[in-house]
């Protein structure tokens, strides 16, 4: 994965050195680190430039922080949690970016059986498998659980040949409320658009972006197909059942879809 770029800022409400920033332009998607993510949220980022971990908001437990729904390759519907078990320093108060790993060692073992017991017969596990050395790598070098969740996603990111960048939300100072928080990254970053998903709309204020000359990008991904399951189920299954190539033309074509001509890849 690149590095992020160094750039200046755009006249933003929030603080970063500019040394931090990438290139003004692009669009960008603003979300939590997932464990080896769902499709949709794979999806999501492949289409945007740039990916803004939002490491700084309430560690939800029964979210996709620190767990990833694994579904088999004889059957969608035949699932198994893989859960990174994970203690919060401050309670529920503790952010993202705070959380850590219960036990690390137990976690990496946890992450290599599972993988491999669910994939191992694919024949592109071997592509997987030369990537994974990063996230168990990770696990030496680390007991927070965000840490571990967004290198899961890299990898996969890596696979589908992305070439975009990766910021985290910590790095600025920006307004506390939800819309506000968000605008005030995407401006800070020089985005052209922001992509936001279901979840996303639901409670997403729009006002503040159209202040700024900065247009919202509903980002929803189909339900059939490959999508089957996509919104709930890690996107390692169909990763390792369609294989790298064929997913990233499913995902092309979406961007395509949304009007995103040129995705990062």
């Amino acid at each position: 994965m690149p590095r992020t770029c160094l750039s200046s800022t755009t006249g933003s409400p929030a603080g970063s050195p500019a040394r931090d920033l990438p290139p003004a332009g692009g669009l960008c998607a603003i979300h939590q680190p997932n464990l080896f993510p769902r499709l949709s949220t794979l999806a999501k980022l492949f289409a945007a430039d740039y990916w803004i971990v939002l490491d700084d908001v309430q560690f939800a437990r029964r979210d996709y922080q620190h767990r990833a729904l694994l579904a088999s390759l004889a059957a969608l519907d035949q699932r198994q949690w893989l859960t990174l078990p994970t203690r919060l320093p401050h309670g529920r108060s503790t952010v993202i970016r705070e959380a850590r790993l219960a036990d690390p060692v137990r976690s990496r073992r946890r992450v290599t059986h599972m993988l491999s017991q669910h994939y191992k017969r694919s024949p592109y596990w071997p592509l997987l498998r030369a990537k994974l050395d990063a996230v168990t790598a990770e696990f030496a070098a680390t007991d927070r659980t965000a840490r571990i969740a967004e290198v899961s996603t890299r990898i996969l990111l890596d696979l589908l040949g992305w070439e975009g960048r990766v910021l985290r939300s910590s790095q600025f100072v920006v307004r506390p409320d939800r819309s506000l928080r968000l605008v005030d990254l995407a401006v800070a970053t020089g985005a052209t658009g922001y992509l936001c998903g279901p979840g996303g709309m639901k409670y997403l204020s729009t006002e503040p972006f159209s202040n700024q000359g900065l247009p919202v990008i509903p980002f929803v991904t189909p339900a059939d197909g490959i999508w089957q399951g996509g919104r709930d189920t890690s996107a390692l299954s169909p990763l390792m059942m369609q294989g790298p190539l064929a997913i990233t033309g499913e995902l092309m074509e979406l961007a395509v879809l949304h009007g995103i001509s040129h995705p990062a890849a």
